[in-house]
């Protein structure tokens, strides 16, 4: 057995019984399903935010190359028209992410997921700190309601989705109306006594909290484990080895992203809304408060066509493939690959269990986020990455559109997709002489009479 076969074995060994295990894991699965469904929301903000900021602010960037304020005057003062799309997405993440945990977990229990999630929302504020008075008025802070309330949410979520699921399931508990009350109302007389229970629960909790820490729950929990958390993030480490776990799984048939999305989202969620409520208020990314996040690196510089920066390995393919099948799915994964769409490459060359496109297809990605931190946090020749941008958009624009404009950030972009070519083209060409060698041996035992014909 060779190097690379006791290595793939290896992999399948351990890796894949672990991996399958996180996927199915309800915690895990309520966690990643809750950040995805929440995805259009927040990406409906981060476009609203790019849209005021690059279109139809003054020192925006398109907004000074096309001059849109002689085309439209006065256009800017329908910034005030989309800017409350953030509101009711960025500055409400925490809230979202509880209803969506609490309700996809009660799925997998069999409970009631709608009243389940609104329970949790039940919760979140009645831990959420006091109301301040001012001047006779009443006012809540909204500091916790975004992504700085985010591990409370998640917590909070998890909790509310195990107990009233179980509750909801306790025959004892259930109070039984006539079969002429209208389904809407019995439903809800059947889950009344674990609401009950699990509201005034959360609330003798928070009562006995704030006798030690008077800021409560979020408070405290944000102080003990959010901002660890949010500074482990910063380190160019972190965002590595998730990038290398994503593409590791890949090459074993498991979507990646999708296992390591809620770890990954629960570390960088905070800065990313941060960043994208900075570039709101400045109209800059310079200085954005986190520059090192993975959609700031990872998904910026190294998922042009998708994990593995796999239209780096397309374009390599189309110069130096020579077999005719390959260059075929090469040429067909061109048009989704620069969407970034790979599944037809990863699964149709395939690159899953391919010894020759494992290396490659971890080390591109690798290589592209080392090139997007030197040119932001060691050359800063680029302001950070921090507008969120849909995936589908095309590679190097991701850096340009990201930055709100920045033309370096394109520049980088297209030197990030030249290295991903480089770093394919060797495999690429060994690929070409593997092929080579099989039809030969092919074509001997044939020539043998070792293969009949049919």
């Amino acid at each position: 057995m060779s190097i690379m076969e006791k290595f793939q074995f290896q992999i399948e060994r351990v890796l894949v019984p672990l991996a399958s295990r996180l996927n199915s894991q309800r915690h895990i699965c309520a966690i990643r399903d809750a950040f995805i469904l929440s995805f259009p929301l927040t990406m409906a903000g981060s476009l609203m935010v790019l849209l005021n900021n690059v279109f139809l602010s003054a020192d925006g960037f398109m907004f000074k190359i096309l001059q849109f304020d002689k085309i439209c005057p006065g256009i800017t003062k329908y910034q005030e028209v989309f800017y409350p799309v953030v509101k009711g997405s960025a500055d409400i993440f925490a809230i979202l992410i509880a209803f969506l945990i609490a309700r996809n977990l009660a799925k997998s229990l069999k409970g009631d997921d709608l009243l389940t999630g609104l329970t949790a929302i039940s919760v979140y504020f009645i831990i959420y700190p006091e109301y301040f008075n001012h001047e006779g008025v009443n006012y809540i802070t909204t500091k916790y309601a975004g992504a700085q309330g985010l591990f409370v949410a998640i917590l909070v979520g998890l909790l509310v989705g195990e107990l009233m699921s179980r509750l909801s399931n306790c025959d004892k508990l259930e109070i039984k109306m006539p079969a002429q009350v209208p389904p809407a109302v019995a439903r809800s007389f059947k889950q009344l006594l674990p609401i009950i229970i699990t509201t005034v629960l959360f609330s003798a909790i928070n009562y006995v909290v704030k006798m030690f820490a008077p800021g409560g729950l979020h408070e405290l929990i944000y102080n003990i484990i959010q901002t660890p958390l949010t500074k482990m993030s910063q380190s160019i480490l972190s965002v590595i080895v998730l990038s290398f776990l994503a593409q590791l799984l890949w090459v074993m048939g498991i979507h990646g992203p999708n296992t390591i999305a809620a770890i990954r989202d629960t570390m960088f969620s905070e800065a990313a809304n941060a960043n994208l409520l900075y570039f709101a208020d400045a109209a800059t990314t310079w200085g954005a408060p986190y520059p090192v996040t993975y959609n700031g690196l990872a998904t910026a510089f190294s998922e042009y066509g998708g994990s593995g920066c796999t239209l780096g390995l397309i374009i390599a393919m189309l110069i130096f493939c020579k077999s005719k099948e390959s260059k075929s799915i090469a040429k067909l994964s061109l048009a989704p690959g620069l969407f970034n769409i790979n599944e037809m490459v990863i699964f149709g060359l395939p690159i899953v269990l391919n010894p020759i496109y494992i290396i490659p297809f971890i080390l591109a990605p690798l290589v592209n986020i080392m090139i997007g931190y030197t040119a932001i946090m060691i050359l800063k020749i680029i302001p950070p990455v921090a507008i969120a941008v849909p995936w589908t958009t095309p590679g190097p624009l991701i850096p340009f559109l990201g930055t709100g404009g920045n033309v370096m950030g394109l520049v980088i972009g297209v030197i990030c997709l030249i290295a991903s070519v480089l770093v394919y083209a060797p495999f690429v060409i060994a690929a070409n002489k593997a092929t080579a060698t099989n039809k030969d041996e092919i074509e001997n035992q044939s020539s043998d009479g070792v293969i009949e014909t049919i």
